[in-house]
């Protein structure tokens, strides 16, 4: 539900948006050839974890400068950033923010 609501928010913006139903099938992704501006990953992902799979997309080259933007309702902040994300939002009150904080990382990697 959170990726559907995320996903019509950045839709609205005009932002073209992929879902990834879990953690598995969004690694997938990240191995074939497509090109995303930036990942936005919820940690609670069925399967793959999204902590695990920011990890997997640190360890794959063209996405080691990516944005990466960690999405999560428990308290990992501190896992998410030592697993490489440009920013930590919390759900469900900092969900306002993604498309904000896509556009910075976007035009500043180094805003955060």
């Amino acid at each position: 539900m959170v990726a559907k609501v995320i996903g019509e928010m950045l839709e609205a913006e005009h932002w073209q948006v992929e879902l990834c139903v879990d953690g598995d099938s969004a690694l997938r992704k990240l191995f074939a050839n497509d090109h995303y501006d930036a990942l936005v990953i919820d940690n609670d992902l069925p399967g793959l974890s999204g902590l695990e799979l920011v990890r997997r997309a640190r360890s794959i080259a063209r996405w080691r400068g990516a944005a990466i933007i960690m999405l999560a309702g428990q308290d990992c902040e501190d896992d998410a950033w030592r697993a490489g994300v440009d920013a930590f939002l919390r759900k469900p009150e900092d969900i306002d923010q993604v498309s904000l904080t896509i556009s910075r990382l976007l035009q500043d990697p180094d805003v955060f």
